[in-house]
Parts: structure tokens; sequence; C-alpha cells
């Protein structure tokens, strides 16, 4: 009865978290700390009703037919894998899905937020074939996030390995995480997320504490060597009261994560709990505060925590409130948007559409705008050829491209 009792609660608490999401009719942005992300500074709210429409923009829909897609990367000949969440791998080759999935995958926990994930290249793929995906593993009582690695043949994976798992293993299928990026040392950094929302508990307390535990995975970025292995010069990594994977610590879950080769900076956009969405700077060795330091409300109702700022916590970069619930985040550096080079383009699964997000040569947040999708979007990258590509995270997804329109066009 107990477990019935836990598995009721768990079903109960995610039919409120949806009707909340859903409800939301009016978002405020908010951004915070405009000229150092560790600055403490009141934040400046607007509706997101005044943030202007990109006009900019054409959509063309690519591929449909695509169930739940999740991350997407691109191979040197321009053909797009892409991830469906109940465990597929697709690839589009000259702008057709090949109704045919790839082989080799490995099984997954397709379960509420769980299944196949991210997918990202070696930065060295033309020599090494080597894939990478992130996944859920495990039962709906017993789960973690893993990343493999394989090698591609072009129809198939062979030679998968699990290359990393998460320390803990949580129940229920929530925040997962999941996002990949690579650095220029060809280490990668991976966002794994806090285990989930309140009643969910590990060793007898709310298991999202387990952001501020450094001795866990959960609520982490972790950076990996591109064989699963710790790199020498991680922050923690003579540390004995913390694991050596830890990169970053004090995230609730992050869905979009991307390294600028211009600037060198990482961002993430992480999803809050009833508002309180942030896009951060990350830094190795810095604490981002969830859950002791948020803008994000109980979605029970009342706070999670007075605090909004504190010494020794980095300050985000942006807070939506209420949640647009950001996903897929990606810093452009082609060229059929000269003028957007070097800014940020995020998705929002309730709000339906790509934030444009107006970047100075800083770093600094100038502005945004909206490009209305009208589909959950899930992921947000640019494309071999200097697009930007959209998965929609819908039982019918699409991949949408977005090229330039009317003045912003390039000859």
């Amino acid at each position: 009865m107990k477990a019935l009792t836990s598995d009721f609660i768990q079903k109960a608490e995610f039919a409120l978290i949806v009707l909340l999401f859903t409800g939301c009719a009016s978002f405020v942005s908010q951004s915070p700390a405009k000229n150092n992300p560790t600055e403490t500074a009141s934040a400046e709210i607007k509706p997101v009703s005044n943030v202007p429409p990109a006009e900019d923009f054409r959509q063309v829909t690519v591929v449909t037919g695509l169930e739940n897609p999740w991350g997407m990367a691109w191979l040197p000949d321009g053909a797009i894998l892409i991830t469906e969440r109940p465990g597929r791998l697709r690839i589009v080759r000259n702008g057709k899905l090949d109704p045919t999935p790839i082989t080799g995958v490995p099984p997954v926990l397709a379960v509420s937020q769980g299944g196949l994930l991210d997918i990202s290249l070696h930065p060295n793929f033309a020599k090494n074939r080597l894939i990478y995906l992130t996944y859920a593993h495990g039962t709906e009582r017993a789960n973690r996030t893993r990343v493999a690695r394989a090698t591609f043949d072009g129809k198939a994976l062979k030679n998968l390995q699990v290359i990393f798992e998460v320390s803990q293993a949580k129940p229920g299928g929530q925040h997962f995480g999941s996002r990949m990026t690579w650095l220029p040392d060809n280490t990668m950094l991976v966002s794994i997320g806090d285990g989930g929302n309140p009643p969910i508990q590990l060793n007898g307390e709310l298991i999202r504490k387990q952001a501020q535990n450094l001795k866990s995975h959960l609520g982490k970025i972790v950076r990996l060597n591109d064989d699963g292995t710790i790199p020498k010069d991680n922050p923690f990594v003579t540390n004995k009261n913390a694991e050596p994977a830890v990169w970053s610590y004090g995230h609730r879950n992050i869905q979009g994560l991307t390294f600028d080769p211009i600037s060198q900076k990482v961002w993430a956009s992480e999803h809050g709990s009833r508002g309180g969405d942030e896009i951060n700077q990350i830094q190795p060795g810095k604490n981002y505060g969830w859950a002791v330091v948020t803008y994000s409300q109980e979605y029970t109702g009342g706070e999670i925590s007075p605090e909004r700022s504190r010494a020794g916590i980095v300050n985000p970069q942006v807070v939506w409130t209420p949640s647009i619930a950001p996903s897929g985040l990606s810093v452009y550096n082609g060229d059929k948007f000269p003028q957007y080079k070097g800014d940020l383009f995020s998705g929002g699964l309730v709000s339906q559409d790509v934030r444009h997000i107006d970047l100075d040569a800083n770093g600094n947040i100038i502005s945004q705008r909206s490009l209305n999708i009208g589909q959950r979007v899930r992921d947000v990258r640019q494309g071999a050829d200097g697009f930007l590509y959209v998965l929609t995270d819908e039982q019918e997804g699409q991949l949408i491209r977005l090229e330039p329109s009317g003045s912003s066009a390039q000859n």
C-alpha cells in the first residue's frame, strides 16, 4: 500500500505540473545582474507580451512524422541524426526522413521525461566515427542518466559502451538533464537533472537537495574525457568530499547547453519550478543556487526559498517567471544571419517559440525577441549549412529550418 500511495502521489503531482504549465497565459521576463553574472542586482521585470516578435525569419518544414524528437547532430555529408524519446535514432538525408531507424541503440527507459535524449558527434568524428548518446536507464523505481558512445557506419551503431552513469539511482520519470557540449580540449560537458520535484525523496530528504551535495551527480554539470574518464584538472578532482566529475552545481534541470567557440563561454538554459527558468553563463567550480537561492515557486504554492541572491552563488543572466520551459540552446556563428553572430537562440516548450537573445560583445543581455513556432520547441541548433533548425516535441514532431526573410535575406 505504501508503494501504491507513492506512485499515486507522483502521478498526481505530474498532472498538477502539466496543469500549471499549460495554464500560464502571461509570462514575465527578468534580466538580473546584466554586467556581472556574480553581481547582486535587482531584476527589471517586463511582461513577455512586450517582447517584440522576430519577423525577419521564415519557417520551412523539412521533415514531419517524428515522435517526440529530442536532439540532433549533423554528419559531415550533411545528413542529420535525430533522437526520438521513445528510443529510436533516425536519419534525414537530402531533406527526407529514412523510414528505417538506425540500429544498435541501447534500451532506454521511455517514461514521462525519460527516454533517448541527446546526441553529439565527437569533434574528430570524421576520423573516429564516434557518436555519443544520453538516455534514461533503469526502471520507474530506480533509474539514472547514462552516457554511451558507439561507432557509426552509416546504417548502425557498433561497439556501444556506457562511459558514464549518474552515481545514484532515483525514482520517477523526472529531471534527467542530458544535454551535451564539447570544449576545445575535446572534453565534454553533460547536464544532469536534480532528480525531480517534491514529494520525490532520496535518503529521507527531498531529492532536489542533491543539487547542493558535491558527493552526488544530481543537479550538476559533469565534465568528462571522451572515453568517460575524469579530467585531471576538474575543479573538485582533489576534493575528497566531492565527485570528481562535477564541473558546476546547484542546477535544477538543464536542457539547453552550448559552448561558444568565439567568446569561449559556456551557456545553459535551465528549467525552474513554476517560474524561475534561467539562462546562465557556466563557470567551473561555481554554485548556481538551486534550491537554496531561486526565483522559483513551489508547484503547490509558496516559496521554495526567500533568497534571490547570495554571496558565492552565481546570479542568472535571464530569469523567466512564469516558465517558458526553456529547452535546446544554441549560439549562432553562421553566415546566413551575420547580424546575429554571437547571439543566443533558446527553445521554449510552454511558450512554443524560439527566443532570440541579443548579446553585446561582453556577453551581456541586450534584448529578447520571440519567434512563434506554435508547437513545443525541444531543440534549436545551427545546422552545417548556417541555417537554424528547430525540433518540435510532439507526437507528430517536425524538423523546421529557419531562414532569413525580407530585408534579412542574404544574396
